[in-house]
């Protein structure tokens, strides 16, 4: 596959497709080689469900609590927006792949940029994916064993059933769920094995948000919700200031972009990428916009950065704690399912790097096991060690999404390496990349401001 610097002849691209990292598809292409077991061809629905699956992960979580921050009407305007921004910069991507036969990310920045786009383009895939495992973990670790937030203990469900014991504590849990469950579900080679324990992700996930708001409606319907604040507090300068660290858990919640070609090499009619997009985007918006709104309507003031820590107290309804435990069971049990599909991309970019020119990982099981265990080990340490997760989101979300998702998808149409860009399309690139870099900017700020501030309390 071609990734050198501007546009390489045929022998160059048959070099090049050695080299099988992120720019080699998540999924195989269809009779590609290696040994790889043939596709017939996704449907469009399959298509739509597995893009959902990647959208909806541990972002959702952390959404409620942008809505605190925002207001209900500027942060839900904000949900949409995201969503109308990350269409624009996967459509970026999909025309211009069609247009040179392009079959991953990795390749297409490769072309545009030579190899040092490629290799950017893998590193923030490895940082983006890194963030959101921890979080993922961290979401774990809160639901089963408990969080603490401004001095309030709310407890996990283990702590909540037997205790609080040395057992059931944060480290340990984490540890047993990586080895039992995480360890034999990243030990697949193959995407497709996990299609099951995807679809049951999905499942796990829409329960969530009908409890959600089925509880918020009863409430609301009782009488006993307050209003909600539907505009943000602005009472000086670093109010204004704080708003914007809302922006990276925003970003982080719609990317997708690494598993795209992935979606579209599967299908049989490529034609109907964008259409898919649209859908799944549409559908994971409905996801967040519900959940959101209703999680804020339920909780208002006092929504914690991770929601589902606050699904351990008296909700006001018959059999409050049976829904709290199935609400937080469901949506952990979602998070455990989701991560070895994110784990996949994650292992792949970082083999890419470290590996570029030697044979596919799959076939390599030395280096896959040395692989997988490090990132595992280095995964488990990291969310013992970061407290919240608004940190996580906060930081990767500042950075290597922003890249993924809008800056590098604008400089692949300022570049437009085949000639197919628009004049609307190059504007709306430069305000992409002015949005996303401004945004993130203030936001870095505020948050290495917060923690300055912090240490200074203490």
């Amino acid at each position: 596959m071609g990734v050198g610097n501007g546009s390489p002849d045929v022998n160059q691209q048959t070099a090049h497709k050695e080299i099988r990292d992120e720019t080699t598809p998540l999924l195989p292409v269809k009779g590609e080689e290696e040994g790889f077991h043939e596709f017939n061809g996704a449907s469009f629905s399959g298509a739509v469900f597995n893009l959902s699956t990647t959208i909806v992960g541990a972002g959702i979580m952390a959404l409620p609590a942008s809505i605190k921050m925002l207001g209900l009407i500027p942060g839900l305007l904000m949900i949409i927006f995201v969503a109308l921004l990350t269409e624009a910069s996967i459509d970026m991507l999909v025309r211009c792949s069609h247009q040179g036969k392009i079959t991953s990310y990795g390749w297409l920045m490769g072309e545009a940029y030579g190899q040092w786009g490629r290799i950017a383009l893998q590193a923030s895939v490895v940082i983006n994916n890194i963030g959101v495992m921890i979080v993922y973990m961290i979401i774990i670790g809160d639901v089963l064993s408990g969080t603490t937030s401004d001095g309030i203990h709310h407890r996990g469900l283990l702590e909540g059933w037997f205790g609080a014991h040395l057992w059931n504590s944060r480290a340990v849990v984490l540890l047993v769920t990586t080895l039992l469950v995480f360890a034999p579900l990243v030990s697949f080679k193959r995407l497709d094995s996990l299609s099951y324990t995807s679809a049951l992700s999905v499942a796990l996930a829409v329960i969530f948000v009908v409890i959600t708001a089925g509880i918020a409606i009863i409430k609301l319907i009782d009488g006993t919700v307050a209003m909600p604040k539907l505009f943000p507090e602005l009472d000086d300068l670093s109010s204004i200031w704080k708003l914007f660290t809302a922006v990276p858990v925003l970003v982080t919640a719609y990317i997708c972009h690494y598993n795209v070609h992935s979606i579209d090499n599967e299908l049989e009619d490529r034609t109907q990428t964008q259409p898919i997009v649209r859908t799944s985007l549409a559908l994971c918006s409905s996801v967040y916009i519900a959940t959101s709104f209703f999680a804020y309507l339920l909780f208002g003031d006092g929504t914690l950065d991770d929601v589902l820590a606050n699904f351990d107290s008296d909700l006001g309804i018959p059999f409050s704690s049976v829904f709290n435990d199935v609400v937080r069971v469901s949506y952990a049990a979602h998070v455990m399912l989701v991560f070895p599909i994110v784990f996949f991309a994650l292992r792949l970019n970082l083999d890419g790097i470290l590996f570029p020119t030697s044979r596919h990982i799959s076939h390599d099981n030395k280096r896959f096991a040395i692989i997988t265990i490090s990132l595992l080990v280095v995964i488990y340490t990291a969310a013992i060690f970061i407290p919240s997760i608004w940190d996580a989101f906060q930081f990767t979300g500042a950075t290597a999404a922003v890249l993924i998702g809008f800056i590098f998808p604008a400089m692949v149409i300022l570049r437009d390496p085949y000639g197919i860009a628009t004049k609307r399309d190059k504007i709306l690139a430069v305000t992409m990349i002015v949005l996303a870099v401004l945004s993130n900017s203030v936001a870095l700020y505020s948050d290495a401001m917060n923690i300055f501030r912090k240490k200074e309390v203490a």
